[in-house]
């Protein structure tokens, strides 16, 4: 089967399950020479689970992750796996927390975890630890090796010394433009884990690294950054193919660092604006290495939809089946060397949103 059937086959399918959604979720695939070692997995981001008092939750938050997770068990073909990409909880709770991942043990299908910052700063990850297990580890499938880091860590002078309570640690976490929050990173000890595992791989295996915070620099004011961006991606350099997918942004976002293919997915909460239309404070953003179309950040369903990501042959190609916007397709381009927005991708003859910063 051609990916291009495969694709057709898993968009009818997916389309029969989900005619009226207005959520996101990925479906991977990963494609290789011999057919029958070909699989998928799906992947759910970014719920906030978010308790109000008793047993109320915000509905809108609970409704996004029950419906996403009932429609990730009626996909056809089924996913060998899920992956959920943090932030289950908004303000770290015992009872988010319980809500959020009684939601998830509905789910037809083994299910691998990312730290979120909202899931890790109250309790610094004991509770969500106890739950889920490891903050960071790796695993391999069917010749892919995966690596699941815990990208919200920080300074331990912010983190253990600054706040009088860590209720007021995790709220000053959670706020944009805060000047009191702090930027997040993986860290030495993680580094250091993640270069001896990386040891043992042959350069040549599909690397597939799994990120809450996007393992770049991209808009500091909300946290899209994690400060030793450089030092992680110096470890994935060796790699002939390597692709990070992360959640955090709640936006379609991709970008291409040397050998590194950058792809986020979009979340079952609510998309967030883009950095131009958010003026309290003068904000700047480097421009990416590949420009990126902005969609309008005041539609409130924009930018949500399916995702069905390809990793044929190790290069990620992500098509965006948008309820309420143009379908999209996001594929690496060998002659360029990087990602491609096939619809938007920005031409000589026209500039580039990003390029107002």
């Amino acid at each position: 089967m051609t990916d291009s059937a495969s694709r057709r086959d898993f968009l009818k399918g997916a389309g029969a399950a989900a005619a009226a959604s207005t959520l996101p979720l990925s479906m991977v695939k990963l494609a290789f020479a011999d057919p029958a070692q070909d699989f998928t997995f799906a992947y759910i981001s970014d719920s906030h689970i978010q308790h109000i008092k008793g047993n109320e939750f915000v509905r809108n938050w609970d409704r996004g992750l029950i419906r996403a997770v009932a429609e990730t068990n009626l996909l056809r073909p089924k996913p060998d796996f899920v992956m959920f990409g943090g932030d289950l909880a908004q303000l770290g709770t015992k009872a988010e927390l319980d809500h959020g991942a009684e939601m998830l043990s509905k789910l037809n299908y083994e299910t691998h975890m990312v730290m979120g910052e909202h899931d890790y700063y109250l309790d610094l990850g004991e509770y969500w630890s106890r739950l889920f297990g490891d903050q960071h580890y790796s695993f391999d499938h069917k010749g892919v090796h995966f690596v699941v880091l815990n990208s919200i860590l920080t300074f331990d002078e912010w983190t253990h010394e600054r706040w009088p309570t860590p209720e007021q640690r995790m709220l000053e976490m959670a706020a944009l433009d805060n000047p009191n929050g702090s930027p997040f990173m993986v860290g030495e000890k993680q580094r250091e884990w993640l270069r001896q595992d990386l040891e043992k791989v042959d350069k040549k295996t599909p690397l597939v690294v799994f990120s809450h915070s996007p393992i770049q620099k991209i808009y500091k004011g909300w946290n899209f950054w994690t400060d030793d961006a450089e030092e992680v991606q110096a470890l994935l350099k060796p790699f002939d193919k390597a692709t990070v997918i992360y959640g955090h942004v709640h936006q379609i976002q991709y970008n291409q660092i040397g050998n590194i293919a950058f792809h986020a997915v979009m979340a079952t909460a609510w998309p967030w604006p883009y950095p131009e239309s958010y003026a309290q404070a003068e904000q700047h953003m480097p421009v990416l290495t590949v420009p990126m179309n902005r969609a309008d950040p005041f539609f409130e369903r924009d930018a949500t939809g399916w995702q069905f990501i390809d990793v044929a042959t190790g290069r990620v190609a992500m098509d965006y089946n948008l309820y309420n916007n143009t379908n999209r397709r996001v594929a690496f381009d060998a002659t360029k060397g990087h990602p491609v927005d096939t619809a938007y991708q920005a031409e000589a003859d026209r500039i580039p949103p990003q390029d107002h910063y």
